[in-house]
């Protein structure tokens, strides 16, 4: 009875959380620790500080990057590429915006990409839903295959706290294939998604309006003739060098200094979790000096907000989660240890329904897997599920999701009079069961 009644608090202040969002999810959870507490009598549980300090480094270089105009940059470039193959925008542009998700580590970039896409479309006679459903979904997809996103690190973070040895190399060799072939495969299914705009009565009835006309085709969104400082591509160059660098170290750690934990203890490298802290500070600090970016506009950016709020969130959550699961562990080991050991796919599944209900795949990682580590589940099958932390597209009320119905001005990406017969449903299922197919088959090849 204990153990469902601290359930009920920990479920009961996730939902609660997730209907004020951002920080309104970390600072209900707080009320969770108090009473699992106080009134439980539960040991408070150690909040994923290294975690954290890896968010906020990781962030803090991403927001340096923004402000120096490095994400436009690359936009610019994006938008170039889907302007040169018009005709397959439903293949590329889902490709280009979970490739800049992998490049920049969030997924807010489709806020900016997203009016050129749904542009190219209508002016192509492409019904818009087709290539904006999908490359809504897979600008989120993309998070898990980035090196410098909340989730991989956080992955990493965990795995590493829990003795084994992991690298964002480790990660990425899994994310980035299955996340890609999941891209894919669900921008193959949307290729012929839904009427073409011809044949569509609703939509023919609507431009039969001169205004309504005007309002669907407007004017053309461009980023391609907008100029770029010599310091917003500096930025871009000194971005990738950093990534690359940490790269490098997680796969040699011969490079690394090696330092002994006492005077006879043998010499052991330095944990990558420092490393990722140390390399992204300093990437921070060359674009803050190479491309004269004015430090206190580093916080006003979007990415350091949206990082920022994410960092808040994973320390509440995670403290909540890591104080009732530490408490209940050796129950919880004795009655789910074997089954994650016949049913691998099970932690698949907790993960998703995680990310549903928490709407964050870095929270969602927060809670789920110090708890499947706890009960001896094996880091294959950590690395096989990471597609399943994006599960929030299950519900339409992802902010970029519903930004992407607001861009579609043909009123064809939407949401169904069912709730869940919304656009993004399908090719968010495609591409989480696909990238969880490849991820498993990948993960016990490669591991």
């Amino acid at each position: 009875m204990e153990i469902l009644l601290g359930l009920i608090v920990l479920l009961g202040g996730l939902m609660l959380g997730v209907r004020h969002g951002g920080i309104g999810l970390a600072v209900i959870n707080g009320i969770a620790v108090v009473i699992f507490t106080f009134v439980f009598g539960y040991k408070p549980g150690k909040p994923p500080i290294d975690v954290m300090l890896i968010i906020m480094a990781v962030v803090t270089c991403a927001g340096t990057l923004q402000t120096a105009g490095g994400l436009n940059v690359m936009l610019k470039y994006a938008e170039k590429f889907l302007r040169s193959n018009p005709k397959r925008i439903t293949i590329y542009a889902p490709i280009t915006t979970w490739l800049l998700t992998v490049l920049c580590g969030t997924g807010h970039v489709v806020y900016t990409i997203m009016p050129i896409i749904y542009d190219i479309a209508i002016k192509q006679g492409i019904r818009p839903e087709r290539p904006m459903a999908v490359a809504s979904v897979s600008s989120q997809v993309g998070i898990t295959a980035s090196p410098v996103s909340v989730a991989v690190v956080s992955i990493v973070g965990f795995l590493v706290a829990s003795g084994y040895d992991c690298t964002v190399g480790n990660v990425l060799m899994i994310s980035i294939p299955s996340t890609f072939c999941g891209v894919l495969a669900a921008a193959i299914w949307s290729y012929r998604r839904g009427k073409d705009l011809e044949n569509d009565e609703k939509f023919q009835q609507f431009i039969s309006d001169p205004d309504n006309r005007t309002y669907v085709y407007g004017e053309t969104a461009t980023l391609a003739n907008e100029e770029l400082s010599k310091y917003a591509y500096r930025a871009v160059y000194i971005f990738f060098a950093g990534i690359l660098a940490i790269t490098c170290l997680g796969n040699m750690p011969s490079l690394l200094p090696h330092f002994a934990a006492s005077a006879n203890s043998p010499a052991k490298p330095i944990s990558m979790v420092l490393v990722i802290q140390m390399v992204m500070m300093m990437v921070g600090a060359f674009i803050l000096i190479g491309s004269k970016v004015k430090a206190k506009d580093i916080p006003n950016s979007n990415v350091f907000k949206a990082g920022m709020i994410a960092l808040v969130t994973v320390y509440g959550v995670a403290w909540a989660a890591d104080t009732y699961f530490a408490h209940h562990m050796p129950v919880i080991k004795a009655v789910l240890g074997d089954a994650v050991q016949e049913y691998p796919w099970a932690y698949g599944v907790v993960l998703f329904a995680a990310s549903v209900l928490i709407n964050s795949q870095g929270a969602a990682i927060a809670i789920v897997t110090p708890m499947a580590l706890g009960i001896g589940a094996d880091p294959v099958i950590i690395l096989s599920f990471i597609s399943a932390a994006y599960g929030y597209f299950f519900l339409p009320n992802y902010p970029s999701d519903l930004a992407t119905i607001g861009f579609d001005r043909a009123g064809t990406t939407k949401i169904g009079g069912l709730i869940l017969n919304h656009s993004f449903m399908i090719p968010g299922l495609i591409a989480v069961g696909v990238g969880c197919c490849v991820g498993y088959a990948l993960a016990h090849m490669i591991l």
